[in-house]
């Protein structure tokens, strides 16, 4: 199951009942808001947390309005990149709705840098109109090279509207120097948060009461220099003793030293059953009851109360355990006093401290953690335990996308445990090939094999079902890498093979073997074969119950249907795919992600048959589910299905404004990228007649009459054809037409002969206009004819609709000249309807909303100006950037943003530009 703490990283603490007033320090904080950065920054035990709770806390009490707080507590696992961000995305969008959700799930695909993801979010909180407070505590334990190359940028490009708040024990590694240089930091430091000498007094005599003298305040706050964490500890000590000022003259030295001696103070005060229970926790990282009963059992002498008690009045006498829910289930101790703890746990019982860890292993495994149930167990150095849940775990946590655990056991993991687990070893090497990490799989590889060539009697099996897939799963990691090492036809043999030895009851090789096979065979151009490799891979991954894997598979293999001509049948695997997802979509439950793309799959198929409607209506829905329901992928797709829509209504400048758009949101996979978005704009460019521009995207991408022909780029080659033809459309040079019809006609032939139907519709249809133009009537008929014929069977009609102006005239010759056809009937109709203008609306009608009424546009119509601001809001522009295009001031961009967002209905960048784009509203602002 999923780590059940996972949320409290996200809980902002409530300020501690017990603590003195420091108007100093948080009206220091309060000033500096002008600083976009505040570094908090001291050793342990100064008080930085609760500095920073009681701050916002008093933030929050005084001001007119709630600040949006997005708080993130760190720990040592998210020194990795992805849960890094996640958690800081995760925490933003709940501060501030809309600002991080899309960018999470870009990071999560892990298809797009950080840097990628980052400008998307300080693109969104750039228009938002109240400052956000982002605080990292405890950042000193998540400070590497992975994270803070994305936390230098977002320092470099933070929007005024972000307050970057860093928690840590020793400075990040950030661009400091730079920020002061800049006055754009603001310090807190040690120095700063030690106690004076009256803070020392009221903490001691006003909030415990002891009635010190000013000497012995004197004295304590001399010998802990104002540290916190000792005041703190020496506040316990004291309690109830006779003699205070022997006590105070007991101990000297400062740092860690007192840390030690006065722990060693409340420890001794302890009674025994409170200190067993204090140093048996200290191994955990996290508490709650019923975990500290299995580690320390209720049953230990003395005890007689629960864990959950235990902790209930560990927090009510302030014995350092931290809240880390509302509900008070979870806690964790202070750290510098669970640092204590767990010295003293190895001092004084080195030998329980594996059987500790035993036990939290199991009452992890048991509860279905199994992340935190391994952590445990290779603590105690019970590799075994930690092997057999891996190998229990691993296919499950696939099935959730776990492979990043699978991956770093991988590394924590000792050769020696995978001498003899050969199932084990298969598992890590997944993980490491889903993280990419490719370095070393190769050995692990040839390990396993020699472990299947050897007595499977000596090896250790939990489940001996699992041993008999290791090979294919071997054969399967095999092809994969000859893929990534450039190597098609060792993948296809590999994955070949794989599907050969696979067991029966192993469809998860099969279908994963399949569909590299189907990607080798894709590289090379063969589309046929990949298709078949496909259609091989769908129902194996269903049976294996990878039903996201379905619908990513679905996408491309509808792509190659539709280059084979094969309509109907791109729609067959679209629609199966879509009702797949949602029977596999539990009750109650949001949309399976991957729902989403097949919308924009079946508006794409939709528009083929110029069915426009149907078309806009599928990327209605598909934009209503979110980012939530797409792949890495949907928002270059969703932009380019609009663009066309926007183009078939004749609002071609709209149309290229989305292409810009779907450009800076690319997101690859592995697929290849036989449709670019840039050729597609130049087809928009071409179509308007700015044929400078389009000329100059051939020479930019380095596309000639002359290249060699590749499957890869014959979508540019088809589209520089295009440009050329309009280029002897508007100045009837005869060169154009002349090194277009030779293009066509080299094109036609290589298409042809790879079984591309789709293309070879287009290239006819395209030399019937070039024919005609050269005054070749007869040649021209043929051409089209022929693609008549081969269109007719599925049905594609926007191909000729197109290109309207030339084949209208040959079709009515068609129509005349042979038996009676509906479907050249109806493609007359089509084309005639679009030389007269008479092109249906598409755009998509609006999710409902309180500002939209359907059908009859904004209750509440934006002004010319914010259709100006809302224009921009669609460029990669931020809110300074914005202000001096418009030249006016970054609040007055936020006032037109947020009137905006009310009027739409929406509360974020993306969803405004698109339900613009579905009203139809950038129709006009874009030509302004």
């Amino acid at each position: 199951m999923a780590d059940p703490l996972v949320e409290t990283k996200l809980l902002q603490p409530s300020p501690r009942r017990e603590v003195v007033a420091r108007p100093r320090l948080i009206g220091l904080l309060g000033r500096a808001s002008g600083s976009p950065v505040t570094l908090v920054s001291a050793p342990a035990g100064f008080g930085k947390t609760s500095l920073l709770a009681a701050w916002l806390s008093a933030h929050r009490d005084t001001s007119a309005g709630e600040r949006p707080v997005a708080w993130v507590s760190l720990d040592e696992r998210d020194r990795q990149a992805t849960s890094f961000w996640s958690y800081v995305l995760l925490a933003l969008d709940r501060a501030v709705p809309g600002s991080g959700a899309a960018a999470l799930t870009l990071l999560q695909s892990g298809q797009a840098s950080v840097e990628t993801v980052l400008a998307g979010v300080v693109n969104e909180l750039s228009v938002h109109s109240e400052e956000v407070v982002l605080v990292l505590d405890d950042y000193h334990l998540a400070d590497g090279v992975d994270v803070a190359t994305g936390m230098t940028f977002l320092v470099d490009h933070m929007p005024p509207q972000l307050r970057l708040v860093i928690s840590t024990r020793a400075d990040p590694a950030l661009p400091l120097s730079r920020l002061r240089a800049r006055g754009e930091l603001l310090e807190v430091r040690a120095s700063d948060l030690r106690f004076s000498g009256d803070e020392v007094a009221s903490y001691l005599n006003e909030l415990h009461g002891f009635g010190l003298t000013a000497a012995e305040v004197a004295s304590l706050e001399s010998r802990t220099e104002g540290w916190v964490a000792a005041l703190q500890l020496a506040a316990i000590s004291l309690r109830d003793r006779d003699d205070p000022s022997a006590f105070i003259a007991g101990f000297a030295g400062d740092d860690r030293f007192v840390v030690d001696y006065l722990a060693d103070e409340v420890l001794a005060r302890q009674p025994d059953d409170v200190r067993r229970f204090l140093l048996d926790t200290s191994i955990l990282s996290r508490l709650t009851g019923p975990l500290c009963d299995a580690v320390s059992p209720p049953e230990h002498p003395g005890r007689g109360r629960s864990g959950k008690a235990m902790l209930e009045m560990l927090d009510r006498a302030n014995l350092f355990v931290v809240p880390l829910d509302g509900s008070r289930t979870w806690y964790r101790y202070h750290h510098l006093f669970g640092d204590v703890l767990l010295s003293h746990l190895l001092e004084e019982r080195p030998d329980d401290v594996p059987e500790l860890h035993r036990l939290a292993a199991a009452w992890h495994a048991d509860a279905g953690d199994v992340e935190a149930a391994v952590r445990h167990a290779l603590a105690a150095d019970d590799l075994d335990r930690a092997a057999d849940l891996i190998e229990s775990s691993f296919r499950a946590l696939g099935l959730e996308r776990r492979e990043d655990l699978l991956s770093r056991w991988a590394h924590e993991l000792p050769d020696e445990v995978l001498c003899d687990r050969p199932v084990l070893a298969i598992a890590l090497i997944g993980g490491l090939m889903a993280s990419n990490a490719f370095d070393g799989v190769d050995r692990r590889l040839d390990h396993v094999e020699h472990l299947l060539a050897g007595p499977t009697a000596d090896l250790v099996v939990g489940n001996r079902g699992e041993l008999a897939r290791v090979p294919a799963a071997v054969e399967m990691y095999r092809a994969a890498l000859a893929l990534i090492g450039g190597d098609p036809a060792g993948a296809i043999a590999r994955a070949q093979r794989a599907i050969d030895v696979a067991v029966d009851d192993d469809p998860l090789a099969v279908g994963a073997a399949a569909a590299l096979s189907g990607l080798a065979s894709w590289s090379t151009g063969d589309i046929a074969s990949a298709h078949e490799s496909y259609a091989r891979s769908i129902p194996a991954l269903t049976r294996a119950g990878h039903i996201a894997d379905v619908l990513g598979c679905s996408i491309a293999m509808a792509d190659m249907e539709l280059r084979l001509g094969r309509l109907r049948d791109a729609e067959r695997t679209l629609t199966d795919a879509l009702e797949l997802a949602e029977a596999n979509t539990p009750p109650g439950s949001s949309v399976m992600r991957g729902t989403a793309d097949m919308l924009v799959g079946l508006s794409r198929t939709a528009w083929y048959r110029n069915d426009l409607a149907a078309s806009a209506e599928h990327l209605r829905r598909s934009d209503e589910l979110g980012e939530a329901a797409a792949l890495p992928q949907n928002p270059y797709r969703w932009r380019v299905a609009i663009a066309r829509l926007r183009a078939a209504e004749g609002d071609l400048s709209t149309a290229l404004e989305l292409l810009d758009e779907a450009e800076r949101v690319y997101v690859g996979d592995y697929s290849p990228n036989v449709q670019p978005v840039h050729a597609s704009r130049a087809r928009v460019l071409a179509a308007r007649g700015d044929l400078a521009e389009a000329h100059a995207w051939a020479r930019q991408h380095h596309v000639t009459v002359d290249d060699e022909l590749s499957y890869f780029r014959e979508y540019e080659h088809v589209t520089l054809a295009r440009v050329l033809l309009a280029d002897h459309a508007a100045t009837g040079s005869a060169q154009a037409l002349e090194a277009a019809i030779g293009l066509l006609v080299r094109l036609l032939a290589a298409a042809s002969d790879g079984g591309r139907s789709s293309t070879v519709i287009e290239l006819e249809v395209l030399l019937a206009t070039a024919y005609d133009a050269s005054g070749d009537r007869g040649k021209a008929l043929e051409s089209l004819r022929h693609a008549v014929d081969l269109a007719e069977t599925d049905g594609w009609v926007r191909v000729f609709v197109d290109a309207a102006a030339t084949p209208t005239p040959l079709l009515r010759e068609l129509a005349a000249s042979g038996p009676p056809s509906g479907y050249v009937n109806d493609l007359l109709a089509a084309a005639t309807a679009a030389l007269a203008g008479a092109v249906p609306s598409t755009a998509p009608p609006p999710a409902p909303a309180p500002t939209v009424e359907r059908g009859t546009g904004l209750v509440d119509p934006l002004s010319d100006r914010e259709l100006d601001v809302l224009r921009l809001l669609g460029s990669d522009l931020d809110g300074p950037a914005i202000a001096r295009q418009l030249v006016v001031s970054l609040n007055t961009v936020r006032t037109h943003t947020k009137h905006i967002y009310t009027k739409l209905g929406v509360n974020n960048r993306r969803s405004a530009i698109s339900r613009a784009h579905q009203l139809g509203l950038l129709t006009h602002s874009g030509a302004r």
